[in-house]
């Protein structure tokens, strides 16, 4: 739709209208239905794809310098962000879904890196092993500690932006 009814096509103007229109609805509630099969992140993949396309002066580039030139991170990144956005929320009591209900603390006192870290389920079907709770507590226990004592959300994000500047596939499965 936005191809077919925008006839000035400037990367900034197409960026926002993507934003607001197309985005939410591959991200909404994106913790519960996450998808766990390649092909699944792929076709959402595509339709970020084919809308980065869709900058005149950017067709003839590369998905990645696409994305980097429109400030865009790929889907599958903002769903682990959105996944370590919510565990700490969880964490710091500012969601309504207590912590305690999906997560078990490390007890063991030589952990290495941050104190917050998960204690991690054996899986024995790969149906549990694609489950929030059970997804998210590799990436969250190899976070820094600083991030972990962020005192707001905000404060976590640009941990995070961080995080992925330094550790370039750290968002990547």
């Amino acid at each position: 739709m936005i191809g077919r009814t925008i006839s000035y096509k400037n990367a900034d103007l197409l960026v926002k209208l993507y934003k607001s229109l197309v985005r939410p609805h591959l991200e909404y509630c994106v913790a519960a239905w996450s998808p766990s099969y390649v092909k699944d992140s792929k076709l959402l993949e595509l339709v970020q794809h084919r809308f980065t396309r869709m900058a005149p002066k950017l067709k003839k580039l590369s998905y990645e310098k696409r994305l980097e030139c429109l400030g865009l991170w790929t889907l599958e990144e903002r769903r682990n962000r959105a996944d370590l956005l919510e565990v700490f929320r969880m964490y710091k009591g500012l969601s309504t879904t207590p912590f305690n209900d999906f997560f078990v603390l490390q007890t063991a006192t030589r952990t290495t890196g941050h104190t917050a870290k998960l204690e991690k389920n054996r899986c024995r079907l790969d149906l549990r092993r694609h489950f929030f709770s059970e997804r998210i507590v590799d990436r969250w226990n190899s976070l820094d500690q600083c991030i972990i004592d962020s005192a707001s959300v905000s404060a976590f994000k640009n941990g995070l932006q961080r995080m992925r500047d330094k550790k370039m596939g750290f968002f990547m499965d």
